[in-house]
Parts: C-alpha cells; sequence; structure tokens
C-alpha cells in the first residue's frame, strides 16, 4: 500500500500524548470497555490468564479490572501536544517514510470514506479523535490502560487510543505478516467500532457477553466487516485535493490483512499464546476463520449494508 506523495495530511483530530505519560488526573488500575471495542488484542491474552486464574471479571462497562502499575497522567492544566506530529507529518510522502504519519493517513482515509457513506444515508459522521500514547494511558471515560490492552476504542469519549510499538509486538509475538495494509485493517478495525457506537449498535450488547455466538463476537465480525469495506474503496477516498490519498493495494496487501485476522481470532490465542486450550464460552472476537470471513465479506462487496451480524438467522461462520 502506497500513498500519494503530494497529498496534504491532516492531524486535526490526531492527539500526540507520547512522552506525556498519558492525559487527565493519572489513576491507575480501572476499566477498558469490551462492548465498544475495547479489549484490545493482547489485552485478551491478559484476560484469559486472569480468567485462568479466577480473577478479573467483567463489570461496568464490560472491561475487567486491569492490574495496577504506576500509570501516570499529564499534571492538572497541561495538554497533549500535537505540534510536533504536525510539523511531521505533512504529505503522503511522509506517511510513506515515517509509521505515525502512516497511520495519520490512514485516519484521513476512513475520515473521509465514513463521512461519506453517512451523508449518502442521511446521516452525519462524527469524526473520533485518535490518540497515540507510549506506555500507558488515562483515557476520558474508560478508566486507564498500558499498552498490554493494544489499539482500543472508548465509546464513552468516542476516541481511539494506540501504542504504535504495538504492531512490531503484533508481528514478533503473533507471526503476522505486517505491512501498511495490514496495520492499516486494525486501525479501520477499531473506526469500525466507533460507526457502531454512532449507530447504537454497540448498545445491543451487554457487558460481560461472551461466546461463539455472542453479541460480543457479533460486533467484533462486524467491525472487521466494516474494516473490509472500507479496504474495498481505500484507492478511491479521495482528499481534499479531490485524488485518492492512497494509490494502490496489491493482492499481497490483502493477503497480509487476512494474515493478521487469522492471528488474532479468539481460537488462535487461545491455543497459541493463552495456554493451548480451545474454550470457546470465553469467545469475545470470534474465530480466526470468522474474522477472515467477514473481513472479506466487506472487502468484496465495499458494502456496510453486507456487515450485518446481528441479523436474524446469520451465519457467522
Amino acid at each position: 500500500m502506497r500513498f500519494d506523495e503530494n497529498a496534504d495530511l491532516d492531524t486535526s483530530s490526531v492527539d500526540d500524548l507520547r512522552g506525556s505519560g498519558g492525559r487527565g488526573g493519572g489513576g491507575v488500575g480501572g476499566r477498558v470497555a469490551v462492548g465498544g471495542g475495547g479489549l484490545g488484542i493482547i489485552g485478551l491474552i491478559l484476560y484469559f490468564v486472569i480468567s485462568a486464574l479466577g480473577g478479573g471479571g467483567t463489570g461496568g462497562g464490560g472491561g475487567f479490572a486491569l492490574p495496577s502499575s504506576g500509570l501516570t497522567g499529564l499534571q492538572s492544566g497541561q495538554q497533549a501536544d500535537g505540534s510536533a506530529i504536525a510539523q511531521s507529518c505533512q504529505t503522503g510522502a511522509d506517511a510513506n517514510t515515517r509509521l505515525d504519519c502512516e497511520v495519520v493517513a490512514v485516519v484521513n482515509s476512513l475520515n473521509g470514506y465514513w463521512s461519506d457513506v453517512f451523508a449518502r444515508s442521511g446521516q452525519t459522521y462524527s469524526v473520533p479523535r485518535i490518540n497515540f500514547f507510549s506506555g500507558s494511558v488515562n483515557t476520558g471515560g474508560c478508566g486507564s490502560a498500558t499498552s498490554d490492552v493494544g489499539p482500543f476504542y472508548c465509546p464513552a469519549d468516542q476516541e481511539v487510543y494506540i501504542d504504535l510499538s504495538f504492531f512490531e509486538e503484533l508481528e514478533t509475538r503473533f507471526g503476522a505478516q505486517g505491512g501498511p495494509y495490514a496495520r492499516a485493517y486494525v486501525i479501520a478495525h477499531e473506526y469500525g467500532h466507533h460507526v457502531q457506537n454512532l449507530l447504537g449498535t454497540s448498545r445491543r450488547v451487554q457487558a460481560g457477553d461472551s461466546g461463539p455466538t455472542s453479541g460480543s463476537v457479533r460486533l467484533e465480525l462486524q467491525a472487521d466487516c466494516y474494516a473490509g469495506a472500507w479496504g474495498n474503496h481505500a484507492t478511491q477516498v479521495p482528499t481534499s485535493t479531490g485524488r485518492p490519498l492512497i494509490t494502490d493495494v496489491t493482492q499481497a496487501d490483502v493477503a497480509a490483512a487476512l494474515d493478521t485476522a487469522s492471528r488474532i481470532g479468539d481460537d488462535y490465542i487461545q491455543s497459541n499464546l493463552g495456554g493451548g486450550r480451545v474454550n470457546e464460552s470465553q469467545f469475545t472476537h470470534g474465530s480466526s476463520a470468522q474474522r477472515e470471513k467477514w473481513y472479506s465479506t466487506g472487502y468484496q462487496s465495499g458494502n456496510p449494508a453486507q456487515c450485518d451480524t446481528f441479523a436474524r438467522g446469520v451465519s457467522l461462520g
């Protein structure tokens, strides 16, 4: 996947918290929303480990209590600094050479795509903020989290949070192929949760819901499908200049995204990273095969309307 080197990037929806230690009052522990897409990929490992030890559990907001780890936030009155990233990430050329700028470019494309989809259906899309953090973060509405939780969306404040080192973890620990388009899939999945929040779909899932046909699994598979729908149109979404920001998506790119989907299925994580035994009653994100299926459904159709994993009688795969 490549970006138009002459395209302008918009960093107005990006907050860079790296080096700041987080945000807010600096509380420790806290909860990360699960039903809203919150529990990240590596967070699943923690979930299974905690469950196996008889701890954790779910509670308000559908999360599990994260272990206290000395998280610190910004001091009172301090603000996230967006000036550095605004200076560094100005064009598509920057996106082709810098990881943070690459994510900015993907975010620009996602916001352009979903704004158009919502407008075509007579609705208004609200642009979410995305926060880059390092090590730990204190969110506005979902408590505190460490990088172990992976990328997550907080529906309470309509913001996405990501430690960019997660992408290296995905390749080294999970064995994923990686690459720009595979990374874009991860971001697009979180933006899928934002779409679900705007449409009210997230409210259909109860806290602590799990199992192979649970509302939590349906929510995650739909977010995968939404990511695929964007991917279908990625090379067509224009920037303010009217030219597409993403210029090239190859079959190898799509294969890399499917490879990533296969390595973040509940069964793969349980069997390879969570103790070796698959327990479907603990599924919250769907199996590897399901995740591949629903990403492919979105990608092949290019139509978010084909992503209704909550429809009566629908086969989740």
